[in-house]
């Protein structure tokens, strides 16, 4: 349920605007409202990180607004809760009328969602679920430079899921799209709230069948095979992608002893 803080509320304050966290001196806010001078803001608890309250406060800070990608060196859970901070703010500005007769849309008490007092419509955030894999062939793993990332990192192959689509069925055409590469033995290794903007990823591994490697330049800068003790820059630790990377390289060891 939101409230308007009056300043004695204490827990740790996700300011967000347009997937912008407010990050003072590199860090959330902790501590009470009145410290941070958030009194009379409408704020909304989404959860709580080791026995405090976790606040959402949609609000654009003059200064020190940043990704919630700064977050990730942080504790998962804490980065999790931000996220869902991020992903409910966009949710909630992007409902402020209803899409089918256009009357202002009111929060719900009771769930996660927007409600129209006029047609009665019921409105719930939208999750885009994503598909992941490292794909391994005997010591090397296939990495990639996608367009969207800046500097020289490489990672695993991912993509949204379709319509009418299986999760496999997405991993492996994502894969043959993008790297014209087939690959078998899929298996499923573990998922990750990912708020850019309110996407889950479903994250695999899998390992070569065949196809001449050949990256699609409308999505990717570059692909190509690496050796489990000489990769590129990788992604962060606390992501998705780093893990299977990790798992990988493990699985590559064994096959080159």
């Amino acid at each position: 349920m939101e409230l308007t803080l009056k300043g004695d509320e204490s827990g740790w304050w996700v300011v967000c605007h347009r997937q912008q966290v407010w990050q003072p001196q590199g860090e959330l806010p902790y501590g009470r409202a009145a410290q941070w001078h958030l009194q009379q803001r409408a704020a909304r608890q989404i959860g709580e990180w080791q026995g405090e309250a976790v606040w959402l406060v949609q609000h654009e800070m003059a200064q020190d607004m940043g990704s919630v990608r700064q977050l990730l060196s942080h504790d998962a859970v804490l980065f999790q809760l931000a996220g869902r901070a991020v992903q409910l703010e966009a949710f909630y500005r992007s409902h402020r009328f209803c899409g089918y007769c256009g009357h202002d849309m009111v929060h719900s008490t009771t769930e996660l969602a927007c409600l129209c007092p006029h047609c009665r419509e019921r409105y719930y955030p939208q999750i885009a679920p994503c598909v992941i894999v490292a794909i391994r062939h005997e010591e090397k793993i296939l990495l990639a430079q996608h367009l969207r990332h800046r500097g020289n990192m490489y990672t695993a192959l991912a993509g949204f899921v379709e319509v009418g689509e299986t999760l496999e069925q997405a991993v492996a055409r994502e894969v043959m799209e993008e790297s014209n590469v087939r690959i078998k033995n899929l298996r499923y290794v573990c998922s990750q709230p990912w708020p850019f903007p309110h996407s889950l990823m479903m994250a695999y591994t899998a390992e070569y069948a065949g196809g001449e490697l050949r990256h699609d330049p409308s999505e990717l800068r570059d692909a190509a095979w690496f050796r489990y003790d000489r990769l590129p820059e990788l992604p962060p630790p606390g992501t998705v992608a780093r893990r299977l990377i990790e798992d990988t390289v493990v699985l590559c060891r064994e096959a080159d002893s």
